[in-house]
């Protein structure tokens, strides 16, 4: 046989080989990839949705736990103090006036004098506004009219337990800076005033006699 004939023979079977040997090659890589596309398949199909998160994505776990609000309860009166040898019991420090910003400022002045002195402040608080209307009579007639309206402003500055030797000079200083206009009393607390901090309802107590 020519020997141009056997080279071709030769290297016809070494490059079938070598394809052979490509084509196993590439059938194994095919054979690792497809279960690769079986993920992505499985993947897709969202199965981690049925999965549970055990709270991701949620912070109200972490935050601690607050106590239950209670009911706000109905204000009830405090206790009285009773006057002893040394000290004042509960006094009530009236200031009222027309100008409610003379009666603020000044009841304001009375809060900061107490502190300065160390007489305990129990409450201060404001009463209902008053109106007072100011009737006049014409020469010629006998009908009345409303001439003006006057609005009583009152503010309440409650003391407990004032010093007895204490007590001239802190009226005194309020006597001397009390500016006109206003009016100031100091009475024992009784629980009559108390009663006086709420505006009246009539109608609410209508219905509620009639409920009980």
């Amino acid at each position: 046989m020519n020997p141009v004939i056997r080279k071709l023979q030769a290297s016809f079977a070494l490059h079938s080989r070598a394809l052979d040997h490509a084509g196993l090659l590439f059938g194994a890589s095919l054979s690792v990839q497809h279960p690769i596309q079986g993920c992505l398949s499985f993947s897709n199909e969202r199965q981690y949705r049925t999965m549970p998160t055990h709270g991701i994505g949620k912070y109200k776990h972490l935050l601690p736990k607050e106590a239950p609000k209670k009911k706000k309860e109905r204000q009830q009166m405090k206790q009285i103090k009773m006057a002893t040898y040394t000290e004042y019991g509960t006094l009530n420090v009236n200031v009222s006036g027309y100008d409610m910003i003379l009666v603020e400022h000044y009841s304001q002045y009375v809060h900061n004098l107490c502190n300065r002195l160390g007489v305990k402040v129990a409450e201060s608080y404001a009463l209902p506004t008053k109106s007072t209307e100011v009737m006049v009579m014409p020469e010629q007639g006998t009908k009345m009219y409303v001439d003006a309206i006057l609005k009583t402003h009152e503010r309440i500055v409650q003391l407990s337990q004032l010093n007895a030797t204490l007590c001239p000079t802190f009226m005194e200083v309020l006597l001397k800076n009390q500016p006109e206009g206003i009016q100031l009393s100091v009475k024992p607390h009784t629980e009559a005033d108390y009663q006086t901090r709420f505006k009246a309802r009539p109608e609410l107590e209508g219905l509620m006699a009639q409920i009980t």
